[in-house]
């Protein structure tokens, strides 16, 4: 008995490794990658080239090393897809792991990109392995797989069932040419959706079925000039939207505000840009100086985007707060950040200025 119980053991873990070996690994450094500002960044999966590492405040350059924003284009057959990816393992409180550093998987169909699969792992650490799809119908299928939001990519695998495909996309979606390059706050990064496919950028980009490039930095969109050259070095970029300003008071507005509106002017004289106020964040209806704070913040980026009007700049947007993110106060996790629901208000929101700007 005790013979039949290792040799049934031995078949079961020659049947497990064979099992195992049944799905191959592609890298995704072989893979397109979309999302970036330039392709000469520190890393494959970051956001800043290496040189700003000097330039930069630490704060806003470790921001930089988040994947936010980024995301792999593919198509496969497979009947499953699954992913290994090691990461920094970031926390918070307020948002969820898989938005923090999980990854997020859609598929192109007749009515556009639609979800199928996110990835993450109960186990702690950094090392995540993930079956995100299966039980599909082999049939060659376009991806998109979104990046961590809040966290660092340090190498990444997609893996199919040996036998099928998985290469570079055939069809060119999200558009890439003329993007849309958005700079700001936490907010813009991504916080707190509960999955990156769910932060604002990646729903306008889906909306729009465009590229879009999140520049956006948890509690530092100070208006270092740095990322103004940066977004400036973006080829032929088809509109700069600026949401920087929950990170900033109406002085630094006043003090950089101009500055960095005019790195981005001279480099792209025709390329229009849209200035998004503050959102009202709903403790302000009882708490006075956010309310004062937020009024003085808007009015002095209104005074910045009037003032350029009135010197003649063209192609100028500005967008509001009213109705940016319902009237309900349920768009919030924490009073700042956002939720999916108003993840999806904001884009909504937003939408039709640059809709109207790309045209």
């Amino acid at each position: 008995m005790k013979k039949l119980f290792v040799t049934l053991g031995a078949v079961l873990a020659l049947a497990m490794a064979a099992s195992a070996q049944e799905i191959k690994y592609t890298d995704a450094n072989e893979l397109p990658l979309y999302g970036k500002a330039i392709q000469e960044t520190s890393g494959r999966y970051t956001r800043f080239p290496a040189a700003y590492e000097s330039e930069s405040r630490k704060s806003l350059w470790d921001l930089s090393l988040n994947s936010a924003g980024l995301y792999i284009r593919f198509r496969s057959d497979a009947p499953e897809i699954h992913a290994k990816w090691v990461n920094k393992n970031y926390q918070m409180p307020h948002m969820t792991e898989v938005g923090i550093g999980g990854l997020d998987l859609y598929t192109l169909t007749q009515d556009g990109w639609r979800f199928v699969g996110a990835g993450f792992t109960w186990k702690k650490g950094t090392h995540h392995e993930r079956k995100i799809v299966s039980n599909m119908k082999p049939q060659m299928r376009e991806y998109m797989l979104y990046l961590p939001l809040y966290d660092s990519i340090d190498s990444l695998y997609v893996g199919v069932p040996d036998g099928s495909v998985i290469e570079a996309p055939a069809v060119a979606r999200p558009i890439a040419s003329k993007p849309v390059v958005m700079y700001g706050t936490s907010i813009l990064q991504g916080g707190c959706a509960t999955r990156a496919g769910m932060a604002h950028t990646a729903i306008i980009s889906r909306k729009l079925d465009r590229e879009v490039i999140n520049l956006g930095f948890s509690g530092n969109a100070h208006l270092d000039p740095e990322v103004a050259r940066l977004m400036a070095a973006v080829e032929d970029p088809g509109v700069f939207v600026l949401d920087f300003v929950p990170n900033c008071t109406a002085e630094r507005i006043n003090e950089k505000g101009e500055a960095f509106f005019r790195i981005l002017r001279e480099a792209h004289p025709n390329v229009p840009i849209v200035f998004v106020e503050n959102p009202f964040f709903p403790h302000a209806i009882v708490d006075e100086k956010t309310k004062s704070d937020i009024k003085a913040n808007n009015g002095a980026l209104k005074n910045l985007y009037l003032k350029m009007k009135k010197e003649g700049q063209k192609k100028l947007y500005y967008i509001t707060n009213d109705g940016m993110t319902g009237d309900d106060g349920e768009s919030f996790v924490d009073g700042v950040h956002l939720t999916d629901l108003g993840m999806l208000r904001y884009a909504e929101h937003v939408l039709p200025t640059i809709k109207k700007a790309l045209k």
